[in-house]
């Protein structure tokens, strides 16, 4: 009875609303907020996990920031809201939204709020008609500044920006271009290609990557085999596009091709992707043919060099074809068996009906701020992960990088040394809670003159 008293105490003083935690905002209060952001578009909400609320969202993007009067195309993006009072983590996979929503790294660390952004020209948010020239680093990083800027009159608290591998690439690029956007970012296995023709590094990593000699050597005569037996390989793997409706026309030109990526790949993918622990799941000449297939579908995936693996990442190699670079790995202890000896140009991995040319110099302002300017960076890198071998190099203000031991291209903070992850996390939590938001002023007009370097 003296409970019941108490609530009707607090309902007749307006103190209590019901069906709402004391001190929670109403239920439409984080919908009503989006609806009033102009240019955002809220399709619908998704149940999630617990404490957040997930909303499928769309925003206009000009399909050419120098020139709005080029069109529009609608960027999809989530949001995973945990509150007004948090800090927000802004997420770029590099690639499509991911299918699945889920807490990246940091935003588990800060326990904030997500927004999660599909990269410009990976469908479904490409303009139309499409004009490949807006494919840039440029373009991609004011996308980033407009939804960070509209999405700040929600949001007031501090922003983080994260992405792994081309993701990682993204924030960094964002930050080179609008750097008092957010107040720090995180970035994993991300690779800094600064001269695309000293690859060096990559064949001195493979060359001694893991702790055993002999794993590297199964692993290179294991291609070796894989190519001896090209024949049935090659109609494996004609048998398994005809069954899962697969074809070479579009872009590869033949399984023949196609199985040749696959195996000059497995090397760089084993230690991407797999590592130490794996070694001994190497076929050796005396395995079977259905074993070096699942080897090979298991490392690097068979459907990724089809026209339908190839066509939604069309969009990444035309940009490592036109600006990012890509990692030159010697073929010479497989050229005797090789019949296609000019695969690994990104060019061949896009339509030649979208022209293409390289511009290099592209990443030399980007390392360079990042060597000299940039603030409140983090770099994660994996110690066994074939991209480490061209990592960044912070050297500004209150910027940091590490290795996880062993690691390969999933690391993440939680893999490092206890002192490591510490001090990463320290430096986190630090900049998401810490700054004043009201001291941001960078505004599209002023970045948009930075963004005229020539790259």
């Amino acid at each position: 009875m003296r409970w019941r008293g108490l609530v009707a105490v607090l309902l007749a003083c307006g103190l209590l609303l019901v069906g709402t935690p004391v001190g929670a905002a109403p239920v439409d209060d984080v919908r009503e907020r989006l609806d009033a952001v102009p240019g955002l578009t809220v399709v619908g909400e998704r149940p999630t996990e617990p404490g957040f609320r997930l909303f499928d969202l769309t925003y206009t993007q000009p399909a050419d920031h120098r020139n709005p009067a080029a069109g529009t195309f609608q960027q999809r993006l989530t949001l995973l809201h945990r509150g007004f009072d948090r800090p927000t983590v802004l997420y770029t996979s590099g690639y499509n939204l991911p299918q699945k929503t889920t807490r990246t790294e940091p935003t588990r660390l800060v326990d904030g709020n997500q927004v999660s952004l599909e990269h410009r020209f990976f469908a479904p948010s490409r303009p139309d008609p499409a004009d490949w020239r807006d494919l840039d680093i440029w373009q991609a990083a004011t996308d980033e500044h407009r939804v960070v800027d509209a999405l700040r009159r929600v949001y007031a608290r501090n922003w983080i920006t994260t992405g792994a591998s081309k993701g990682g690439m993204t924030a960094v690029y964002h930050r080179r271009f609008y750097p008092h956007d957010v107040d720090g970012t995180v970035a994993y296995v991300a690779p800094d290609d600064v001269d695309n023709d000293a690859d060096r590094g990559y064949d001195d990593f493979l060359a001694h990557v893991g702790t055993d000699p002999a794993c590297r050597a199964a692993l290179t005569e294991a291609q070796r085999e894989a190519l001896r037996r090209r024949g049935e390989l090659r109609a494996k793997f004609d048998d398994y596009a005809r069954a899962h409706h697969l074809t070479f026309d579009h872009v590869i030109g033949d399984s023949d091709r196609g199985l040749e990526m696959v195996v000059q790949d497995a090397l760089f993918s084993f230690w991407q992707y797999r590592g130490q622990a794996d070694c001994s799941r190497i076929p050796a000449d005396t395995a079977s043919t259905d074993e070096f297939f699942r080897f090979l579908d298991e490392t690097v995936g068979f459907e990724m060099y089809t026209d339908q693996g190839i066509d939604p990442y069309v969009p990444y190699y035309y940009q490592a074809g036109t600006q990012l670079g890509w990692p030159h790995v010697s073929d010479a202890l497989l050229a005797d068996l090789l019949h296609h000896r000019d695969l690994g140009d990104p060019r061949n991995l896009v339509p030649r009906d979208i022209p293409m040319r390289f511009r290099p110099g592209a990443m030399r302002p980007v390392d360079e701020w990042v060597r000299t300017r940039g603030s409140q960076l983090l770099f994660v890198y994996g110690a066994n992960d074939p991209w480490s071998a061209e990592p960044f190099e912070p050297g500004g203000p209150d910027s940091y990088r590490y290795f996880v031991p062993g690691g390969n291209h999933g690391s993440q903070i939680a893999g490092l040394p206890p002192r490591d992850r510490d001090a990463a996390t320290a430096a986190l939590r630090r900049w998401a809670d810490a700054g004043n938001p009201a001291a941001r002023t960078t505004s599209l007009d002023t970045a948009t003159v930075l963004g005229r370097h020539p790259l």
